[in-house]
């Protein structure tokens, strides 16, 4: 019901050029000079209520006489909705945006924030992954990765030892039939409905294959689509689903939240979800015992990979070109960043935020584990991808489990793609 309610609502505001006033050259701010408004896809959450509120009471000690306006957004329509203010140049003064490609293809309509947000440099991480060129176009609210989480009740009952789990890939695929054979749960949770299962795939394993060159140069942008490392992942991509090893029909299934479901549920050992806001170590604790939630590193594939955690900024939040006062939308970002105001997101929430000063103790012993990683973590593979090959890539993802492409075919379009972007 709201989803529908948001869809009609925003259609009118993006007829009405965002309510705002003129500002200018050319251009309409979101909320004119005494408001500011901001386009996410949280704010109508129950779990991120009180962070928007103490992120604007943060901002109202500041700039009492302004007027702050959040307008939710259904996730699935948001970047259609958000294309359509870019390109008529108009709409949100504050807007959110994913690490990334969502991002990085649209900072010409974006204000380099740079100079309002030199203060937080050191307070936050996650930069990058809201940055190109040299500049930055986002603060970090979150950090986002790609963490592999176990079933230790699962493990037991299989009679493998929890603590330890599989280091290499040969004895995760050993540990996985013996899971199978023992307790019936498949090995796997996946969902690839909206080929996004492959992202996550491609991240959360791809420290186990790439060497150390070969995962910086990815991220540095030169990648190498015809290395053999490469073309493993994607061949484990086809072949741990023809071994039985992911849940029925993971190209039916809805990843959001139908795999992550799977997993909680216990009729699978692993996922590989997210560090925070869904599929993560809060969501699976509602129905697992926070102490049988277990994760782990990616196995060796590559003899001589070195396997971290998978992470980069998350989520944050962006200033539009077309706002009347970019010192003052910087000022709300400033605000969304607050040290307080992300404490309260991680604790309703789950978040684990950008600044990793907040204490995370009292969360469980995934969550302790997952920050441990981040001082040695390295950017997810999938993020350093544009949107468009991203797109891509799903559609080949779901052609591959079909049995409608090859991986020497998919490797070849996807680099092909790569290129252009």
């Amino acid at each position: 019901m709201r989803r529908a309610l948001w869809t009609v609502v925003l259609a009118s505001a993006l007829t009405l050029a965002g309510c705002g006033s003129a500002s200018g050259p050319g251009s309409s701010s979101g909320g004119g000079a005494d408001s500011l408004v901001v386009w996410d896809w949280k704010s109508g959450d129950d779990a991120a209520a009180a962070y928007v509120e103490a992120a604007k009471a943060d901002f109202a000690e500041k700039h009492p006489d302004i007027t702050v306006e959040f307008v939710a957004q259904p996730f699935d329509q948001y970047y259609t909705l958000l294309g359509a203010a870019i390109q008529a140049g108009k709409g949100p003064d504050v807007m959110l945006f994913n690490g990334g490609g969502q991002l990085r293809d649209r900072v010409d309509a974006l204000v380099p924030l740079d100079s309002h947000v030199a203060e937080d440099r050191d307070r936050l991480v996650g930069w990058d992954a809201f940055s190109k060129d040299g500049r930055t176009y986002a603060a970090p609210v979150t950090l986002q990765g790609h963490p592999i989480y176990y079933n230790r009740k699962l493990y037991e009952r299989a009679g493998l030892d929890p603590d330890s789990p599989p280091a290499t890939w040969s004895d995760f695929v050993g540990g996985c039939a013996t899971i199978m054979a023992k307790t019936g749960t498949k090995c796997l949770a996946l969902g690839n409905k909206e080929g996004i299962g492959i992202q996550f795939f491609l991240s959360g394993l791809g420290s186990g294959a790439l060497t150390g060159q070969e995962y910086d140069d990815w991220i540095a942008g030169k990648r190498d689509w015809t290395s053999p490392d490469v073309q493993r992942i994607f061949e484990l991509w086809t072949e741990t689903d023809g071994a039985g090893l992911n849940n029925d029909a993971a190209n039916s299934t809805a990843m959001f939240n139908d795999s992550f479901a799977l997993f909680s549920s216990g009729k699978a050992a692993h996922v590989i979800g997210l560090m925070s806001d869904v599929g993560h170590w809060k969501d699976f604790g509602e129905f697992l015992d926070p102490g049988d939630i277990g994760v782990m590193r990616a196995p060796v594939i590559t003899p001589g990979a070195t396997p971290s955690l998978p992470y980069d900024g998350g989520i944050g939040y962006a200033v539009a070109r077309w706002t009347a006062d970019p010192a003052l939308a910087a000022d709300l970002v400033r605000s969304l960043t607050a040290r307080d105001a992300l404490a309260v997101f991680h604790a309703d929430a789950g978040a684990i935020a950008a600044d990793t000063t907040i204490d995370v103790s009292k969360a469980g012993p995934a969550v302790t584990e997952i920050v441990a990683g981040i001082e040695t973590g390295k950017p997810a593979l999938h993020v350093a991808l544009s949107s468009q090959t991203l797109d891509l890539m799903g559609r080949l993802s779901q052609q591959l489990l079909s049995g409608s492409v090859t991986v020497d075919e998919a490797l070849r379009q996807l680099a092909a793609s790569d290129r252009e972007g």
